[in-house]
């Protein structure tokens, strides 16, 4: 198992602030679980004299104390500064020093000043310093009023703002060395997705039927009950978060479902699926030629697959696989995993499409929807060319109907080229177990149809 995968860009902006001549903030910030203490820690394999500290959920007294004993390991002067976060801080920044406050808001909490003293500094004091100061903080909403938001202390004030989201699907695949199969490596990814704490539990030796069993569903299973823990750190009020996140795995996709699902009042519900988007937890998803703004054919997904998978099919029903046991997956989870992972599936396809479609310049990628037709993948591009998918993640083979029921769905999708010349239709199938012969037939005869097996899709994430 890797040590550290992928996050280049973001290692290399920040090896830039340690070099500047100026005084440097970064705020890196991201749901938990995301490797962003792992990511600063990376950054500084070659920094023996930076300030690293973790705050803890203790008073604002024992953190200074922790903080100055963690900063007196290369900078013995801070002892005899007066303990005080503003005298310091200024004492660090007047030794060039390079200072972490990782998880931030724990410090916020007991402290409120803080990101004003830090705000005071950077406009008045450290003209001539050299520090870089880097905040890291999984607590959202409070990274937000501390320095991201408009009316926060530090807006402005950053050089450098880190998102930190899930890793691609190549990068988490790093995590198994070679030793899944594409198919292994795609159900995988389906259920575990791109988190780097969820990867780590993911033993490459033992099948992925034997990880979902021993790390998710066991009681005592590592990831049991992660979605819980996330959701209680981050949310005041998570039953209703629950609930909706509960009925959308379920199915109840629209908002007018959530409603009848949850019970929550269809005007309430907003602040919860926004809650819920700022979180990185849910998506809004429209047919890819409308605009959110517009669009009255919403659609909302999770979009952690492990988050996804434990709503869709542990929450609140522990004790049934308690009951089974060993054969708890067997019996209750295997019947499903096709379907299931059809989602992500459909995603990865999405993904791979530019490099599967190299000579074309594709604009916007996603999926469409109207009433009773749907398309698993559409590529816009900027010339005139539709490129339209269908998808199938099943145990057989791809047969025709597939692909004449594409092609009757691509008549009712309307999009006309930038140009406003006439279209023309590309078509892609993408199936996990082949074609059969009258598909393989149409392909070899026709110059706009492609077939594509989860090899292809898995090479062309990986190049």
């Amino acid at each position: 198992m890797p040590d550290f995968v992928n996050r280049s860009e973001e290692l290399s902006r920040l090896r830039a602030l340690y070099e500047s001549d100026d005084a440097e903030l970064a705020v890196i910030y991201g749901r938990r679980r995301l490797g962003k203490t792992a990511l600063v820690k990376q950054s500084l394999d070659q920094y023996d004299d930076a300030v690293v500290y973790q705050a803890k959920q203790k008073t604002s007294a024992l953190q200074l104390q922790q903080f100055i004993d963690a900063a007196a390991e290369s900078y013995s002067g801070v002892t005899r500064i007066r303990e005080d976060w503003e005298e310091i801080l200024r004492y660090l920044a007047e030794q060039n020093a390079i200072i972490v406050l990782d998880e931030f808001p724990y410090l916020v909490e007991q402290d409120e000043s803080l990101p004003s003293v830090l705000q005071a500094m950077f406009d008045y004091e450290l003209d001539e310093s050299a520090a870089t100061f880097i905040l890291v903080g999984s607590s959202i909403s409070m990274m937000e009023e501390a320095a991201l938001l408009g009316n926060s202390p530090l807006y402005g004030r950053s050089s450098l703002k880190l998102d930190i989201r899930q890793l691609p699907f190549d990068a988490a695949m790093e995590f198994f060395d070679d030793t899944y199969s594409v198919d292994e490596q795609v159900l995988t990814w389906g259920v575990f997705g791109g988190v780097p704490y969820y990867l780590e539990e993911v033993s490459p030796d033992s099948t992925l039927a034997e990880n979902i069993q021993q790390t998710i569903l066991s009681r005592h299973g590592t990831l049991h009950d992660e979605p819980d823990y996330v959701l209680r750190m981050e949310l005041t009020e998570p039953t209703r978060y629950f609930s909706i996140l509960e009925a959308i795995a379920g199915g109840s996709t629209s908002r007018n479902e959530i409603a009848g699902t949850t019970g929550i009042d269809y005007n309430q519900l907003s602040k919860y699926l926004n809650r819920l988007s700022r979180l990185r937890l849910v998506d809004q998803h429209v047919p890819i030629t409308e605009q959110k703004e517009r669009s009255k054919r919403s659609r909302y997904r999770i979009r952690d697959p492990f988050f996804r998978f434990w709503f869709h099919f542990v929450y609140g029903t522990s004790e049934q696989y308690d009951e089974f046991g060993g054969d708890a997956y067997d019996v209750l989870i295997k019947p499903e995993m096709a379907n299931f992972v059809s989602r992500s599936f459909e995603e990865l396809c999405c993904s791979a499409l530019r490099s599967l479609y190299p000579e074309y310049t594709i604009t916007k990628t996603g999926q469409w929807w109207y009433g009773e037709h749907e398309i698993d993948v559409v590529g816009l591009t900027a010339g005139e060319t539709l490129i339209a998918g269908e998808c199938k993640f099943q145990q057989s083979p791809l047969g025709y109907d597939a692909l004449s029921k594409l092609e009757r769905h691509v008549d009712e999708l309307r999009w006309t080229p930038n140009d406003g010349s006439s279209r023309v239709e590309k078509y892609a199938l993408f199936s996990r177990n082949g074609f059969k012969q009258s598909v393989r037939e149409a392909a070899a005869e026709r110059e706009n149809l492609r077939l594509f097996s989860v090899e292809d899709i898995v090479t062309a994430l990986s190049s």
